[in-house]
Parts: C-alpha cells; structure tokens; sequence
C-alpha cells in the first residue's frame, strides 16, 4: 500500500518506494511532499545518486523549488515550483539508465511553460530501465493519443553509452500543449508486422547479424513479415564498454531473449504495453473532463501504485474492470479496461488565440 499522512498541506510518505512516481505528481499537482525513512535501516541508508540526479533534473526544469535533504539522505522535503522547461543538459546517474530520466520527462513535458529541449547524458541500454528506443517507439506514439498536434514531439539517439562509463547522449524535444483530450482506446487490434533495431557497439559486425538471425529464426513463427536492421555504431559515436563478465552471453542468446520479450508482450496484449500503462493512466486522469477509456494487460507494480498515487495527489479514482471472455478469448491473457473521467487539468502557461 502507498498511504500517506496529511500533515497541512504536506504529503508525507515513508520509505523510497516510487519516488519517482511522488516527484513527478508532486510537480504537476503543485503540492509538497516529505518523505521520511529512506532506506533508514539498510547498510547504506539514504537515498542513492541516481535519485539526487532526479532531483537535480527537476530543479532544471521548475522554477522556485525548494528541496531540503537531511544529514543522512534518509529524509526529503520537496516543494514543487513551476513548471518552466526550456533548454538544458543533464548528466543522469550511470547507475540507472537515460530512460528513468526520460520517462518522467515524458510525463511532464507537455505541461512546461517552454517546450523542452532537453539533452541527456548516460548510460542508453541496460537491463533495469526502458531503453530510449522503447520510450521512442511505444511511449511517444501513447502520448499522441492525447494531443491533437504531435509536432515537435520526438526523442533522438545520437551516441550509444553503456556501462560502466556511459556516455551515451539521448535528445528529447517536447512541444507545449494547454490541454490533453479524452480517448476511446478499446481495440488492440492485429499484429501485421514486426521492424526492430539490432545495435553493436566496437565490436564485429557480425555479432549484430547473429543478433537479427537468431531474433528473426523465433519471430518468423509468428509472423512472415519482420524486418530488423543493423546499427553497427562508429567509435566517435559510442563510449568506451566492457562485457558482462558476471553473466557472459552470446550474441544468438541477446537475440533470442528479445524475440521472446516481444512475443510474452503481445500474449500480455491490450493498447500499450506494460512499460507505458503508467503514462496511459496519467493522460487519462489529466485529460478533459469526460470519460477516458483504455484496454490493456495485466496491470503491472508500477501501474497499481500510480493508481494509488493518483488518487492521493489529485483525487482520481479509476473504475477497473476485467474484459468479457467474448470478447478476450483466443487473444492472449485476459485483458483490463480502464475508466475514468479526467479532472480537466489545464497548462496555465499556455497562450490560446
């Protein structure tokens, strides 16, 4: 459960369970939060340097903050300030990868006084985070869902970084819209074609050709039409990488592994995918007032405490409901639908002629 104390008009919460998630609501709804016991009875108590990045990257992109941090790191108080964007670099935490970072720009970039141009250094690709080719390809096409005019908004991989240097540069350009609109998302329809990207970095050509080989030997029986294309990356556009020498593997088992993700995530079914439900169930509560709904796979952890969150910071409740088995059978595991009626949240910063 992610329950919180009101204390006047401070949200206080224990423990360093989706601090992100707290961060990014607690910017958009203008409310302060304080959370206390951060790892307070583990080894190295406090909060670790990929969540100080965080906070940096929000200090960048608001006017006003006021955040406070303890001797110990084990208590935060943040004050949001407002939204301003604009252009900036910011240095993420090679603990985590640029997709942390990016999410939580994805969610609030539409609601900034200036479009955000934001350019991130660090780690690409790694095994705890969404790549930014994922946010590229699945979170950016949700987001549009909810905007009349998507121009502008795009996210581009210019150097691939890996650990444990990083160095890896990722752009995100986000327009300014007042506004999201209310969508009828029921329909997940049919899988037509598969098109992806193999990327190496300083090594062989041929070890993302294997990579394809292997993916497409397990993809094609699934589906004739799969096209995946090579991104064998020039050393002035990379950084410096090690192999995993804890857990070494070959290039067919990388391939293999992403073929069978991909195909679990349609078995998951629904619109989006289970790394976008969170972003989904925001625009939907942030849309106009009026009935927002959407089919997707089982929630995930992540999903279930934006839910929660949700209804702390902005009184959203959702109505969650399992699909009829006409509906759902022969198509995967059984799906959820989602209804809410969106609060009408508005960018004050935004001009209307």
């Amino acid at each position: 459960m992610t329950t919180a104390t009101v204390k006047g008009n401070v949200l206080c919460y224990k423990g360093s369970n989706f601090f992100r998630q707290r961060l990014v609501l607690s910017v958009l709804s203008g409310k302060p939060i304080r959370i206390s016991y951060i790892r307070a009875f583990e080894d190295e108590p406090g909060i670790k340097e990929f969540e100080v990045s965080l906070i940096r990257l929000f200090d960048k992109i608001t006017n006003g903050s006021v955040i406070e941090l303890n001797e110990t790191g084990t208590s935060l108080y943040f004050q949001p300030g407002l939204l301003h964007g604009g252009t900036f670099s910011h240095e993420c935490s090679t603990q985590r990868g640029v997709g942390y970072y990016l999410e939580a720009l994805v969610m609030v970039g539409l609601f900034c006084k200036q479009p955000l141009n934001a350019t991130l250094h660090g780690v690409t690709n790694n095994n705890i985070d969404p790549s930014a080719d994922l946010i590229k390809t699945s979170m950016i096409r949700a987001v549009k869902n909810f905007v009349l005019d998507d121009e502008g908004l795009e996210i581009k991989v210019t150097k691939r970084g890996m650990l444990p240097l990083g160095g890896g540069e990722v752009i995100f350009k986000c327009p300014v819209r007042k506004q999201l609109r209310p969508v009828q998302l029921l329909d997940s329809g049919m899988v037509k074609r598969i098109r992806g990207t193999a990327f190496a970095l300083r090594v062989s050509p041929a070890i993302a050709n294997r990579i394809v080989d292997k993916a497409k030997g397990v993809l094609l029986n699934f589906l004739p039409d799969v096209y995946i294309n090579t991104d064998q990356c020039r050393a002035e556009q990379v950084s410096n990488v090690v192999s995993n020498g804890e857990d070494p593997s070959i290039p067919e088992d990388v391939g293999e592994g992403a073929a069978t993700r991909l195909l679990y995530e349609i078995y998951l079914g629904g619109v989006v995918d289970s790394s976008s439900q969170a972003l989904v169930i925001l625009c939907m509560a942030l849309g106009q007032q009026d009935v927002s709904k959407f089919v997707t796979g089982p929630l995930t952890e992540n999903a279930i405490g934006f839910l929660r969150h949700l209804k702390e910071f902005f009184g959203v409740t959702f109505k969650v409901a399992h699909e009829s088995d006409e509906d759902s059978s022969g198509r995967g595991t059984q799906k959820v639908v989602l209804t809410c009626v969106g609060i009408g949240y508005k960018n004050i910063s935004k001009r209307t002629i």
